[in-house]
């Protein structure tokens, strides 16, 4: 379930309704083919994940009750950020819009991998909790790397990086930091086989990570106890491909 979250957290064609649908449009029993039947725990949080209220769930416009209960559903839990962030249902929409348009994107030579790296360095720098446990779960499910962002947490210059990955960290802190960006920067990532609309998705991932960093700061997010094991075991498979059952 965790890759199912990884590889298809958005689906293309929910995320336009979810920019375009009108926040009146709220959920109501039996308007629509979500199922119901269990509980959610953002009805009931049973943990202190955020110091603003988090909505329950039916009453929050439809649109978005749709795309919690297909993440939760095809990952296995809701990520914590889609219920803190729904105390406000605009930004919400406005967020994870421009979330897709940065980290699911077809184009460019950044990877999924390269795109989580970034978070990783970004978050640690702004000291963020949330996102460094949650996107190094991510990044090592997509680099199937189990420890290199976690040695990017402590230092990325002594991690395990490609002289391509050093140089797109170094250009992804050095706007995280506000420095200012000379033709050296951009000179740095040539080198390595990054063109001018590359250093764009870098910094544009680098900038809005650093903002999500200090949302969290502010609402106190607290990352899911599902996200700190994620990718570092492989999972057992039985002779015939499919999952080892046990007693």
């Amino acid at each position: 379930m965790a890759t199912k979250l990884v590889s298809k957290i958005f689906r293309p064609t929910l995320l336009t309704q979810l920019v375009s649908c009108r926040s009146s449009s709220v959920y109501r029993p039996g308007a629509g083919p979500v199922s119901w039947r269990r509980s959610y725990s953002s009805e009931t949080p049973p943990e202190n994940i955020s110091r603003f209220p988090v909505p329950n769930r039916k009453d929050l416009p439809y649109d978005m009750v749709e795309l919690m209960d297909e993440v939760e559903t095809k990952g296995g839990f809701l990520p914590n950020v889609f219920k803190v962030l729904s105390h406000r249902p605009a930004e919400f929409r406005a967020f994870f819009s421009y979330y897709n348009e940065l980290m699911n994107k077809e184009t460019g030579s950044l990877t999924k991998a390269d795109r989580e790296l970034i978070v990783v360095a970004t978050s640690i720098h702004n000291k963020c909790l949330y996102c460094v446990v949650s996107h190094s779960a991510l990044h090592r499910i997509y680099s199937k790397k189990p420890t290199l962002a976690d040695q990017v947490v402590v230092n990325y210059h002594n991690a395990d990086l490609t002289p391509r990955e050093l140089a797109m960290l170094d250009f992804a802190m050095a706007v995280c930091r506000s420095d200012t960006i000379t033709e050296q920067h951009f000179q740095d990532l040539e080198k390595h086989g990054f063109d001018r609309e590359d250093a764009w998705d870098i910094a544009a991932i680098a900038a809005f990570f650093t903002m999500s960093n200090r949302l969290a700061h502010l609402t106190d997010m607290r990352p899911n106890l599902d996200f700190y094991n994620m990718g570092r075991v492989p999972r057992n498979k039985s002779k015939d491909g499919g999952p080892v059952k046990s007693d």
